[in-house]
């Protein structure tokens, strides 16, 4: 396993860190936790040692079944994150309500302390300033008491929006979704981190599954190597010097072996570096969505990186099913509001891509399926 610096904190972890929101469904449901607690417990032979969960991962058991893995191995040895925002929090965000959230965590981890601690899911900077506001002082009080020992954040903003946050220097490390699919649009969040001495951890690094199920498209990551498209994909992200740990959900053995194949003999790159390197490659790629985000200001409310995202699947596989597949499985949305575009041309203005976003849309909503 290849191992890198956590920011400024002084912990090395590894490369490729264990996303814990993957434990065989089956498994889960019927409450085999110890069978699914073998995963982890691999993936701690194998090298592993930064383990990421979360309330409400896999029905709300991932903390509990990763906690019968961290009771089998020396706590010192592997390093937990976990995260709390206000979907999270019981009721009210109140101190009480903070603490009984992360007691809770600590008491399913079988654990007395958590190494990252995660404000979740900052959509955007109105939800980061509300976090701050209303949420902050809790983690801080938390980290006093040694039950947390670095502050965290988890988000899925733009470059410029993500710098704002890192210039608070409130946080020890960040959570992003980095691919590549979106790379040229969270290069500069991800840069300003590192040189801000943060921690860096991506999550969706195979792009929401997109990658590795279009082998074809995304062969040109695979080049000058024996790895398959998803392990180059996990590589692609590993080899950013500014990125010190590469989530990957886990549910057989089998990807925690794949996953530590794509680091071995890692070489690390500045990522100005590899986007110039990657900049005229995947030319399939011009007419899918990025993931900016840019276009996230409908007037008229319609989730447009939502259903831009499930486009991309219509583009794979030539199917508009596809495109509501992905809006009721991924997304956990209904693509009926394709149908309240208002043609004001808004979006297409901030498309970074230049793309035929409202006739997208209003492709999507003359197939909307029926509700049987």
């Amino acid at each position: 396993m290849y191992y890198k610096e956590y920011g400024n904190t002084g912990i090395k972890v590894s490369a490729i860190g264990f996303g814990a929101m993957r434990y065989e469904d089956a498994d889960v449901k019927a409450g085999n936790f110890s069978k699914c607690a073998e995963i982890p417990l691999y993936a701690f032979e194998k090298g592993i040692t930064y383990w990421d969960t979360a309330p409400w991962y896999c029905d709300d058991k991932s903390e509990e079944i990763t906690g019968i893995a961290v009771a089998q191995v020396p706590r010192d040895q592997i390093y937990l994150s976990s995260k709390q925002n206000f979907g999270t929090v019981f009721g009210e965000p109140t101190r009480d309500n903070f603490f009984k959230r992360l007691d809770m965590s600590l008491k399913r981890l079988q654990t007395d302390y958590i190494d990252f601690y995660h404000l979740w899911c900052l959509l955007d900077l109105d939800a980061y300033q509300k976090g701050m506001d209303q949420l902050y002082r809790y983690f801080e009080e938390a980290r006093d008491q040694g039950m947390i020992r670095n502050i965290v954040f988890s988000s899925h903003m733009q470059g410029d929006d993500i710098e704002t946050v890192i210039d608070s220097g409130k946080f020890r490390g960040m959570l992003i979704g980095y691919n590549a699919l979106n790379y040229q649009f969270r290069q500069s969040g991800i840069e300003k981190a590192y040189n801000s001495g943060m921690g860096v951890v991506v999550m969706n690094p195979l792009g929401g599954g997109v990658i590795p199920q279009n082998p074809e498209i995304f062969s040109y990551l695979t080049e000058g190597t024996d790895l398959t498209v998803a392990e180059a994909a996990l590589r692609f992200v590993a080899s950013h010097k500014e990125v010190t740990v590469t989530l990957n959900g886990f549910t057989t053995k089998e990807h925690v072996d794949a996953a530590v194949r794509s680091v071995d003999g890692l070489e690390e790159k500045p990522a100005s570096e590899i986007v110039a390197a990657y900049a005229n490659r995947g030319t399939a790629l011009n007419d899918l969505c990025t993931g900016c985000g840019y276009c996230d200001a409908c007037p008229v409310g319609i989730p447009i990186p939502k259903l831009m995202d499930a486009y991309n699947q219509r583009i794979f596989s030539g199917k508009i099913q596809s495109v509501y597949d992905r809006c009721n499985w991924h997304w956990g949305i209904k693509p009926d509001s394709a149908a309240d575009c208002i043609s004001c041309g808004y979006c297409e203005g901030e498309c970074t891509q230049h793309l035929n976003i409202i006739e997208r849309l209003h492709e999507i909503a003359d197939g909307v399926p029926e509700e049987k």
